[in-house]
């Protein structure tokens, strides 16, 4: 088939915690688990407020980021030029292969990110205080 259509409430959600090789202890909805994807991955993260993804960046991938819900503080930049940035719901980012990024809900209520990456491989976090500026 050339087309697939699914709905959020029907993409199961994965409970990270309980998985002890992938940080942090978020909820998830692989997207791209039910709709095979081959260029791109696709989830939806839930972050309860003060909960975060930690600083950090990848070889390959390039990430876009949306916030569908909650308060967010991103850092965002290359080791050593970081930037905060406050971004709430309707706000894309971008971060770049080895370039640094993380977000915390700094908001009281439930929060919700689209993330895309592009390739689609297994891609690792980085610590982007251990790569090389180009």
């Amino acid at each position: 088939m050339e087309y697939e259509v699914v709905h959020t409430d029907d993409v199961p959600k994965t409970d990270l915690s309980k998985i002890d090789e992938v940080p942090p202890d978020l909820q998830i909805r692989a997207i791209d688990e039910v709709l095979p994807t081959e260029h791109v991955q696709l989830k939806l993260w839930y972050f309860d407020p003060g909960e975060e993804i930690r600083y950090h960046a990848h070889a390959e991938q390039e990430e876009l980021y949306y916030v569908l819900e909650g308060e967010f503080s991103l850092k965002l930049g290359r080791s050593g030029d970081e930037a905060y940035v406050e971004a709430g719901p309707g706000t894309f980012w971008i971060a770049k292969p080895e370039v640094g990024h993380g977000h915390r809900n700094v908001g009281d209520e439930r929060g919700v990110v689209l993330a895309i990456g592009a390739p689609a491989v297994e891609d690792p976090g980085l610590d982007p205080h251990g790569l090389e500026d180009e």
